[in-house]
């Protein structure tokens, strides 16, 4: 038998799923969206098109990674997992990476113009790409909690 606050936590659980998805697909469809973006060989994103497009995605992406150490801490947290310290170590390194990140994002999207060799430089900048792989192995892990448990 279910005790009262198992529904809860577990609704709770599913929430916080969502969110992570939502905050990860955010942040890996602004990369995706980059690398076309950085293959048009525009010289600004003015003028309609994926030029209007490429600030929107930014601006999600810069949305998801604010405070994205401190809600993955959380995330741990509800999973009630028995030692969390290696989990700790790891926020340290994606909050590391979520901060470098986005003082990429935010230098570029207070830029006036956006050329397609900047969103290419953003795109290669190993921060991005480091928070990206965070992002996949912590994904991996807490779908593995999941099924074994």
């Amino acid at each position: 038998m279910e005790g009262p606050g198992v529904n809860a936590r577990s609704a709770d659980l599913d929430e916080a799923r969502i969110e992570l998805n939502t905050r990860c697909d955010a942040i890996e469809e602004c990369y995706e969206f980059m690398l076309a973006y950085a293959g048009q060989g525009l010289d600004s994103d003015a003028g309609g098109g994926k030029g209007s497009q490429i600030r929107e995605y930014l601006r999600k992406c810069n949305g998801a990674l604010t405070g994205l150490a401190e809600f993955l801490t959380g995330f741990v947290k509800r999973l009630d997992i028995e030692s969390t310290e290696p989990y700790a170590a790891f926020m340290g390194v994606i909050e590391r990476d979520a901060r470098d990140a986005r003082a990429a994002v935010e230098l570029v999207l207070a830029q006036s113009s956006l050329s397609s060799q900047l969103i290419d430089n953003l795109n290669a900048s190993i921060h991005l790409r480091a928070l990206l792989t965070d992002l996949f192995l912590i994904d991996e892990v807490f779908k593995t909690y999941r099924k074994d448990r």
